[in-house]
């Protein structure tokens, strides 16, 4: 027995606002059949001594010391800026804030 009908399909795809043909219906219902059976058999084998995880394995982030590296002057990096504005790049002005 399936576990949703055409007309579910049907009633879904009103709902999403999108326009399915008959054989659509037929082929998605299947489909969708096909996943809600998956995920019922992952149900099955959730077990509630089993902690929930984002991941299969243990991670853990690596971090390096912040050093100081040699990098652009100001000037430099505002040299090919077509407008500067108190050492910063000047853009126009797009949310008709007043400056």
């Amino acid at each position: 027995m399936s576990a949703i009908t055409r007309d579910e399909v049907a009633h879904l795809a009103r709902l999403s606002r999108l326009a399915l043909a008959d054989e659509e219906l037929d082929h998605f219902a299947a489909q969708l059949d096909v996943i809600i059976g998956a995920v019922a058999r992952v149900a099955e084998v959730a077990a509630d001594d089993i902690p929930p995880s984002s991941h299969a394995l243990p991670l853990t982030n690596v971090y390096r010391p912040d050093e100081v590296r040699p990098c652009l002057t100001p000037e430099a990096a505002l040299s090919g800026a077509p407008a500067v504005e108190e050492n910063r790049f000047r853009v126009p002005q797009i949310l008709g804030e007043e400056a």
